[in-house]
């Protein structure tokens, strides 16, 4: 589908020549691939949250403290 999208100068010019280095006419297709990893980053972002949350209650409390602990230790001597 085609679309307008504005982007600065610099941007356009980046664009043509890293087209042009690969053989391609055009930028559409870097600008597709750039939309697919934004995606697929903003996909994954969201099932790193979910498996995080979905550790909720795993850790002892017990255990919970000493990985406080070793943190609060490692701080210290952290330059």
């Amino acid at each position: 589908m085609r679309t307008t999208v504005e982007i600065a100068d610099a941007q356009r010019a980046r664009l043509l020549d890293l087209a042009a280095r690969r053989g391609e006419k055009g930028f559409s297709r870097l600008v597709q691939e750039a939309i697919d990893r934004l995606l697929a980053d903003e996909d994954s972002g969201k099932d790193r949250v979910a498996a995080a949350l979905a550790l909720e209650g795993s850790v002892t409390a017990e255990v919970a403290d000493e990985l406080a602990a070793s943190v609060t230790r490692i701080r210290r001597h952290w330059r």
